[in-house]
């Protein structure tokens, strides 16, 4: 059986406050469902349809720098996963534009864990 499941990278070199990191998340797995429901993937809407009726299971990890965070990116895009990065406005804690967090998903967790397997909770 296949299991789904997204997985939200968080930078933890910016020193986020845990209210910014929470909503630095929910702004990476709000958008990337966007780009999938905004897309004709269909592929990527049967990943989310699975996802979402397996209790839509989500863990939040951490990089430690803003390539780190890119590297996680690029290698989400190359294995053909939904995915979406985060730069925040600059209103509150940060400079604007500074990228936050990462989407990684959903999708099957096989997929997700080779680009996000080794990497430790947030």
């Amino acid at each position: 059986m296949v299991g789904y499941k997204q997985v939200l990278v968080l930078r933890r070199d910016l020193g986020m406050g845990a209210g910014k990191a929470a909503v630095q998340a929910a702004h990476a797995s709000v958008e990337a469902l966007f780009l999938i429901l905004d897309s004709s993937n269909r592929r990527w809407r049967l990943w989310l349809s699975e996802w979402r009726l397996s209790g839509q299971k989500k863990v939040a990890l951490r990089v430690n720098s803003f390539s780190e965070l890119v590297s996680i990116y690029n290698k989400c895009k190359s294995k053909g996963l939904p995915c979406s990065i985060i730069r925040d406005a600059g209103l509150t804690q940060l400079p604007p534009g500074t990228a936050t967090a990462v989407a990684v998903g959903p999708g099957p967790e096989e997929i997700v864990n080779e680009i996000t397997g080794e990497l430790k909770l947030y």
